[in-house]
């Protein structure tokens, strides 16, 4: 039950997919596959870092999550919040000692993702707005470090990671719609708390519509091949349909439900973008 719960709490399928996007981002710059030790040793610094911060994350919002995920771990009493600081350092220093067994750029850019989730674990949360930016930002930096990685950061590494961030800022201001009343009772000034579910539903729509028009750049450009199509098309079509759902049903359930769909479709576009760069 125990192990059950600390995994929960790592964030497994977040972890996975930073993972994932650093691999993809190394075989966008190389156009091929890297080397086993440098997607490896990628892989694993995100998914370390990724880890370790959710853990962390889970402490400082404790009091918020009593009353919006009084199921998670910590506020359920299952784990320990001095277990969850520790087991978090321990994910921290296994990412960035990956991140320094690959090169110098790898490590200064480990360290400074981390520096960004820490400071959103401890202050940025509290900002609102900046402190989607500052995740949005940690969302688009596995294709560049995965570039940093094998040695040759492209331009449609620096598309794809912008792509990332504004599908993620998106998703960002609808989690805090869902989480609206938390953040309330918390001190979290998101975009919800400040001017209302309503307009935070717009604000979002932006961001998701702006991911999608961005969509068919790389394509443009020549960046990808034809393979990239039906992938994106899904993932656009996807983006589509909860824009106009979150601008028609704002309440903290409805953005609940969509936050999870654009995950779903955030993974589409992170296949899309593998399959046409392959």
């Amino acid at each position: 039950m125990k192990v059950c719960s600390i995994i929960k709490m790592f964030r497994p399928i977040n972890c996975l997919m930073m993972g994932a996007a650093v691999i993809i981002g190394e075989i966008i710059a190389l156009g091929g596959l890297p080397e086993f030790h440098e997607a490896l040793l990628g892989a694993s610094t995100a998914i370390f870092l990724m880890a370790g911060t959710m853990a962390i994350n889970d402490y400082y919002d404790l009091e918020i999550d009593r009353i919006n995920r009084p199921e998670k771990p910590l506020p359920s009493g299952i784990i320990k919040t001095s277990h969850a600081i520790i087991l978090g350092l321990i994910a921290c220093g296994l990412g960035l000692a990956a991140a320094a067994s690959l090169n110098a750029s790898s490590l200064l850019i480990a360290l400074f993702a981390l520096s960004l989730m820490l400071y959103y674990n401890t202050r940025g949360k509290r900002t609102g707005l900046l402190g989607n930016v500052v995740v949005s930002m940690c969302i688009g930096l596995p294709f560049i470090y995965g570039g940093a990685a094998v040695g040759k950061i492209t331009f449609t590494l620096l598309l794809f990671s912008l792509i990332s961030f504004t599908a993620n800022l998106g998703r960002e201001v609808t989690k805090g719609i869902a989480d609206v009343e938390g953040d309330r009772v918390g001190g979290v000034r998101t975009v919800a708390v400040q001017y209302g579910p309503k307009f935070a539903s717009k604000m979002a729509s932006i961001f998701y519509l702006t991911a999608v028009i961005l969509s068919p750049v790389p394509l443009v450009f020549g960046l990808v091949g034809r393979r990239y199509i039906p992938l994106v098309l899904v993932s656009d079509i996807g983006f589509i349909v909860s824009t106009f759902s979150l601008l028609r049903r704002y309440s903290s359930g409805d953005a609940e439900r969509i936050k999870n769909m654009v995950l779903i479709w955030m993974s589409l576009g992170l296949l899309a973008f593998l399959a046409g760069s392959v």
